[in-house]
């Protein structure tokens, strides 16, 4: 591999445009992530008079000290649903990838203090990603649970997605992979099943509860009076019901126990592909700068490349047949990928490439890296006489049937059937995350704005009515409205991605996520190799 020489000027006033605008984005969604966490420490003292710890408190004493903590979808129902003002992002709880007593597991803890931990749409969407990302990279999960439930405002919405996330919970223990769950306050209705499917059960005295029902609805359906410890307590369940399976004392008392049989259990492990692999040869931080602050400005995502991989390195694929789509072999820490990018639209020529590339890498066993920054597929008399529509289709099939681990970066504009082809959410890459500058939509704003106007006018003329300013008003508030919902922000919300990123964490992002993968791949070397595992 020859290492890319960089054309990037770092002394340019361009650079510093882009490096300011860039930071402005990375502050704008960690503003949007300190909302929930906010309020949580708004409600401390509150929460620290009855003996209880915050959730993020929670999540640390759980973590290994100095370990990464990969928190995904943290952006999740941001400003969606009820949540007006923001806090609510998250959808009731903190979900990521953290390492427990020298284990990674998934890790679910329940934003109690915030909006009571209810679950709304997003909420529940995310639960079923984060039981995906579980089933597929082999993850023991661990959850810490003290939620008021399904936010009844949708209930009908979350109804049969969380009939969904108890048969995963199912299929999670079929497969062997492990379920912890610490019942911090009281698992009440369907909420008492996610504890009853887990593995290990840890309850806290005189503070854990679990109940079909609950004493006011047990007393409505059938007359009975009961006392909360004797139909569900803790004690009741880990003395007389066996539904526990460990009595803990307290929050800290609880998180201990779950560290300690995480500690018992089989690990496989993953060394990383080589101890010797050399850095980037440029920083880091220029990725800032990388990226046009205008997003029509072309740049070469070879620069982008060349600050993530070791020694800057890329074996470039077929680089003369089309310079627009760009395909390599590189390594990220020592792990072998095969990387996919965009310096523009996908022709005719740069699908056929991409769709070759990526069937060597299937056949190869190595993990693919799509960086997302493309308008989709070029359009045009020219390329539909040289077959855009049948070389797309191909470059589709190969990424929707590669079964190595795909991982999705959305760097810059990822528009219409362009997402698709770069792997985007709905062709289940294994993880996807997003740069805060980005955007992704069925087209750009400006384009959609015009789209309706011609389409409006075209009807308007028709029938013998052309009014201007109407149309001017429509192609203004269709930009508008696409231009507001296409943002980085707008799409975590939505769950389109993992979670949004700042470009500095990409590779030591893309390092982690390749290390969980290979020990999945070493926990079942009977299957396929990084083969895939859906619900």
């Amino acid at each position: 591999m020859q290492p890319i020489n960089s054309q990037l000027n770092t002394d340019d006033c361009t650079f510093g445009n882009n490096r300011a605008a860039m930071l402005e984005a990375i502050a704008r969604f960690r503003d949007a992530e300190q909302l929930p966490l906010a309020a949580e420490q708004a409600k401390a003292e509150r929460y620290h008079q009855r003996g209880w710890l915050l959730p993020r408190e929670r999540l640390n004493r759980l973590l290994d000290p100095g370990a990464p903590f990969v928190e995904l979808c943290a952006l999740a129902g941001h400003r969606l649903y009820d949540d007006s003002d923001g806090t609510g992002a998250g959808g009731g709880a903190i979900c990521g990838i953290g390492v427990i007593s020298g284990q990674r597991c998934m890790v679910r803890v329940d934003n109690y203090a915030v909006k009571g931990g209810t679950i709304s749409p997003a909420g529940m969407e995310k639960a079923l990603r984060m039981q995906q990302i579980a089933l597929e990279n082999h993850l023991p999960t661990v959850t810490l649970a003290q939620s008021g439930g399904a936010n009844l405002l949708y209930a009908t919405e979350t109804f049969a997605p969380g009939g969904r996330g108890f048969a995963n919970q199912a299929r999670l223990s079929a497969a062997g992979i492990p379920q912890i769950t610490v019942v911090h306050g009281s698992a009440t209705a369907g909420g008492a099943y996610q504890p009853g499917l887990s593995d290990y059960v840890v309850m806290i005295r005189g503070q854990s509860g679990m109940y079909l029902a609950g004493p006011p609805l047990l007393k409505a359906a059938t007359g009975e009076i009961a006392e909360e410890e004797s139909l569900g307590g803790a004690e009741m369940h880990c003395h007389q019901a066996g539904s526990g399976d460990y009595l803990a004392e307290d929050d800290a008392d609880a998180i201990r126990v779950a560290r300690e049989i995480v500690a018992t259990l089989p690990r496989p492990g993953a060394e990383p592909f080589e101890h010797n692999w050399c850095e980037p040869r440029y920083p880091i931080e220029e990725l800032l700068g990388v990226v046009p602050a205008d997003a029509k400005t072309p740049y070469d995502v070879r620069e982008i490349i060349a600050r993530i991989a070791d020694d800057s390195a890329l074996l470039d694929f077929k680089p003369d047949f089309d310079r627009q789509t760009v395909c390599g072999h590189a390594r990220i820490e020592g792990a072998p990928i095969g990387i996919l990018g965009n310096n523009g639209p996908i022709t005719p020529e740069g699908a056929n490439k991409a769709a070759q590339f990526i069937q060597l890498c299937q056949q190869s066993g190595t993990p693919l890296l799509f960086l997302h920054n493309t308008t989709g597929f070029m359009v045009g008399t020219h390329v539909e006489q040289r077959g855009i529509i049948k070389h797309g289709a191909k470059m589709i099939q190969a990424v929707a049937n590669a079964s190595v681990p795909k991982f999705s970066i959305v760097v810059g504009g990822s528009y219409g059937a362009g997402n698709y082809a770069m792997c985007g959410r709905g062709f289940d890459p294994r993880f996807i995350f997003a740069w805060p500058n980005s955007r992704t939509a069925v087209m750009g704003a400006a384009q959609a704005g015009r789209v309706m106007r011609i389409v409006t006018e075209q009807k308007m003329r028709r029938s013998g009515q052309l009014d201007d300013d109407a149309l001017d008003k429509l192609e203004t508030d269709t930009a508008a409205f696409m231009q507001g919902n296409s943002s980085a922000l707008a799409c975590s919300a939505r769950l389109w991605d993992d979670g949004i990123i700042d470009p500095r964490d990409t590779r030591k992002l893309l390092g982690l996520l390749l290390q969980i993968c290979r020990a999945a791949e070493k926990a079942h070397p009977h299957k396929t190799t990084f083969g895939v595992a859906r619900f």
